[in-house]
């Protein structure tokens, strides 16, 4: 009897969730062109607030042997987002952008499980970055061809990762890194059940977007 790769469970019993999340209603709309560029600003707002959290936490948690090999500095999107927020909001961008309360309560989480559970970080970093590297690849494309946001220049910067330049090959070797987490079979259920959090934790955001923009006939 074969055992199955880490990889695969954890994408195999998150999918439920992370089909919720691609399908809420925030972002079919905002896949679909429908809403102004406005929107697309405050989704990547919510953005800035997470991948704050995460990358918060790179550096004291460089070292551990469980998280520290998923740290891959050309991963780091924050840098990216604070470019990208200053081109759609201008310079003093930070003065007016407030996290949403679901936002509120993922960066909370990622914050608290960076700080007591290198294992439970993994499954955040985890479901944010291979997802940029995957369907945020969409997203980019509309803000491009919708928003008349520069190909690949300030405004999208967030989904484009200069430093891999082979996303497929980077992604096998992300999953072989999960396939060789350093733990036992019991973390490895709470890592997933970590993942399926933080998909429902991001379908939170979307629900709270959704609310602000919501579309009528």
């Amino acid at each position: 009897m074969t055992t199955s790769l880490f990889s695969t469970v954890i994408r195999t019993a998150s999918h439920d969730r992370h089909t919720e999340a691609e399908n809420a209603p925030f972002i079919e709309n905002l896949l679909s062109g429908r809403f102004a560029v406005d929107a697309y600003a405050r989704y990547t707002e919510q953005l800035f607030f997470v991948y704050q959290a995460l990358e918060e936490a790179a550096g004291p948690l460089a070292q551990d042997p469980v998280a520290g090999p998923f740290l891959k500095p050309e991963l780091m999107r924050v840098a990216a987002l604070e470019r990208d927020l200053t081109h759609l909001l201008g310079d003093q961008w930070r003065d007016g952008v407030t996290p949403l309360p679901a936002t509120r309560r993922y960066a909370e989480r990622i914050a608290e499980v960076a700080m007591t559970w290198p294992a439970g970080y993994v499954a955040h970093h985890y479901t944010r970055y291979l997802g940029d590297l995957s369907g945020g690849q969409v997203i980019r494309s509309i803000a491009e061809r919708v928003w008349g946001l520069e190909r690949k220049g300030d405004g999208v910067r967030f989904y484009v990762f200069d430093g891999i330049d082979n996303p497929a090959a980077f992604k096998r070797q992300y999953r072989a890194l999960l396939d060789a987490l350093p733990v036992d079979e019991l973390e490895k259920q709470r890592v997933v059940e970590e993942c399926r959090t933080a998909f429902a934790l991001n379908s939170a955001v979307f629900a709270d977007l959704d609310a602000l923009f919501p579309l009528t006939a």
